[in-house]
């Protein structure tokens, strides 16, 4: 159980199509196997409604489905699981992948619970959701419907599931509907005057919802609206309640600020994302106000490059950048960078733009010198609860030419030093070594107790290491499920 949890909670890393997963979602597919259908079906339950997992939770009902009939269970769980349209079509989308078919002829044989689990999952949801989620896939909700057989509750639903099948639902009134709707068919001069107006309605009128406001912020300042709504943006954007409502991830609002478009770095839009970032230091998860941290970061050539293609945030952003954030939240938070020498930062919480923008113009050498924040740990009886490195994995002394990659080896400076650390200065402190550069197909792995290696960042990166060390408790939560 304690296995197949974990597996499921390294979803957490990037919870996308099943079919990228590779050894994960085969991993999760043998566990399956071995352990009472039952908890699968409230393992699935909890991904979804505790972890706010989508894609995995599917799978696991499907997988479900394969090794158990006689009773409901797996209707039940396929009606907890589904919580938005498009899970329906997601859901058969990955039963075709899983179960090799291709064509609707090939797809109809769905389980006769899992059938009825999906029409009662039809029931859920109006014309709106139903048009808001209806797109183009592998599978169409048209082609859910005819296999799912739902019964209308009443005329209205009856009139909704026929406008499914004759691809005539209303579109869904959205801001996405009207930003589209106002750059149709008139003159690059007049689209832009139209998208202005749309930006701005929607803003005033509190119909652009928090994410795509930040999402959008660009757009939006390069249409030109007014200072008004400007003003309206940002007060939204820094609202306390609304950023722990989005759980969004402090980096995000970096990255906002880093896309935004040259001449627009008012006070005001900066001031609202600096705000923004400090209260999204709530959003991250596995951190407590007694906390004592210390964060060390490798500063190296191959640390500064994008952490994505699409992304303005480079490797090396991501560590310091933590360090101001959790400043704002935790007892303690130390950073340094290091290269072929060690840089102890000097920062104030209340501003993590500037702290960075001083971070990124020191230099310390382009080696990758890790072992020496462990000996400055040691020097400076620096006790911690948790340390943190962030780094490409290529740690080496440049003053004796070796090489520290592996950490578990006896003859290892870094391992030695970090049990010395341990032994002398703080026998509690957990070690995380995050490689920025990782592809690894098992993100995290325990090198020992205490010590944690993730292959590979992501922004759920604390929340995945927070349930693997809860996991034992979390095994109780599962099962005290009802369904």
């Amino acid at each position: 159980k304690l296995e197949l949890y974990s597996a499921v909670v390294t979803f957490l890393f990037q919870d996308s199509y099943y079919e990228k997963g590779g050894d994960r979602i085969n991993r999760i597919r043998e566990l399956v196997q071995k352990v009472p259908p039952e908890f699968v079906a409230k393992l699935a339950v909890y991904a979804r409604e505790q972890m706010h997992l989508r894609s995995v939770p599917l799978a696991l009902t499907v997988e479900l489905a394969g090794i158990h009939n006689g009773d409901d269970l797996v209707r039940r769980t396929t009606r907890r699981v589904i919580q938005r349209a498009d899970e329906i079509t997601e859901l058969l989308a990955y039963y075709q992948q899983r179960n090799q078919r291709s064509g609707m002829k090939k797809l109809n044989k769905l389980s006769k619970q899992l059938q009825l689990g999906l029409a009662d999952s039809f029931n859920k949801f109006n014309e709106y959701q139903f048009s808001k989620y209806s797109r183009d896939g592998e599978v169409k909700l048209r082609d859910a419907l005819f296999l799912a057989h739902p019964k209308p509750k009443n005329a209205e639903q009856e009139s909704i599931f026929n406008r499914i099948v004759s691809n005539q639902l209303k579109p869904a009134d959205t801001w996405e509907v009207a930003i589209s709707q106002a750059g149709q068919d008139v003159s690059e001069d007049k689209k832009l005057e139209n998208k202005k107006e749309a930006w701005e309605s929607l803003i005033l009128q509190g119909r652009l919802p928090y994410m795509a406001s930040l999402r959008n912020l660009r757009n939006i300042l390069e249409a030109g609206v007014s200072s008004q709504a400007v003003e309206a943006v940002c007060a939204l954007l820094s609202n306390k309640e609304r950023v722990l409502k989005s759980k969004q991830f402090p980096f995000r609002f970096l990255s906002a600020y880093r896309e935004l478009p040259l001449g627009f770095d008012t006070g005001v839009v900066r001031g609202a994302l600096e705000e923004a970032m400090r209260h999204a230091s709530g959003n991250v998860i596995g951190f407590n106000e007694s906390d004592r941290i210390i964060i060390a970061t490798d500063w190296s050539c191959s640390m500064q490059v994008p952490i994505s293609e699409k992304s303005k945030i480079q490797r090396h952003e991501v560590g310091a950048s933590l360090a101001f954030i959790l400043a704002n939240r935790c007892k303690r938070v130390v950073a340094s960078i290091f290269g072929d020498k060690v840089g102890w930062l000097d920062f104030m919480p209340l501003n993590i733009l500037e702290n960075l923008t001083k971070a990124t113009k020191l230099n310390v050498g382009y080696s990758t010198n890790g072992f020496l924040v462990l000996k400055d740990m040691i020097r400076g009886n620096m006790v911690a609860d948790k340390v943190y490195f962030f780094t490409d994995c290529q740690l080496w002394d440049s003053t004796t030419r070796t090489d520290y990659a592996s950490y578990g080896s006896e003859d290892n400076l870094f391992h030695k030093l970090w049990h010395l650390y341990k032994l002398e200065v703080s026998p509690q402190a957990k070690l995380y070594i995050v490689d920025m550069a990782g592809y690894g197909n098992t993100p995290i792995q325990i090198m020992e107790p205490g010590v944690y290696f993730a292959s590979g960042f992501s922004e759920r990166l604390f929340e995945v290491l927070e349930s693997m060390q809860n996991g034992k408790g979390a095994l109780e939560a599962i099962d005290s499920i009802e369904l």
